[in-house]
């Protein structure tokens, strides 16, 4: 019994480290957020709503399912993207920021975000683990000013592989 309970514990030892340097598997994703501020998405004019929608299609993006304080959406993740040590595809080119300090270490990153547009500047930092090649978890925090007026955000993230193949998902780009 003692050299099996020697021999387990010497894998899971020996293992450990490679999960750290391990990547997220590529295909399709499922993201979920948590926000407070997406509790306020009934409360946007229609008008404006389909503007974000014809924005996001000019983009090649489709709006994610929001219910409550909760988004859902699913993303192509190409072997290109998959093999990238911090997983910046999540958030350079969707939100018009930029990263900067990204570091990794182990299974977590961390980055910084400046975003600088015409209606919408701001900082913030994300951070993340990859609890296997098909799971992550993250937050992030945002404090950003939208068309002059201050606005802070503070997000929980969760994704998952649901398989192989993106059906009817255009890849993040």
């Amino acid at each position: 019994m003692r050299k099996i309970l020697t021999a387990t514990l010497a894998s899971l030892i020996l293992t450990a480290p490679s999960l750290a340097h391990e990547h997220i598997r590529p295909g399709l994703w499922e993201i979920t957020t948590k926000s407070d501020l997406l509790a306020l998405i009934p409360h946007i004019p229609s008008e404006h709503m389909q503007q974000l929608n014809d924005l996001a299609n000019r983009y090649g993006l489709k709006l994610p399912s929001i219910e409550g304080n909760t988004a859902v959406s699913k993303i192509c993740i190409t072997p290109d993207m998959a093999s990238q040590e911090i997983p910046a595809y999540f958030y350079e080119n969707r939100s018009g920021c930029t990263i900067q300090n990204a570091t990794r270490t182990g299974n977590s990153y961390k980055l910084d975000l400046v975003c600088n547009q015409q209606h919408f500047q701001g900082n913030g930092t994300a951070q993340g683990k990859f609890t296997s090649p098909e799971n992550f978890s993250g937050s992030t925090e945002f404090d950003s000013s939208v068309s002059g007026h201050p606005v802070f955000a503070s997000a929980e993230t969760t994704g998952r592989w649901i398989g192989e193949h993106c059906i009817a998902v255009n890849p993040l780009q």
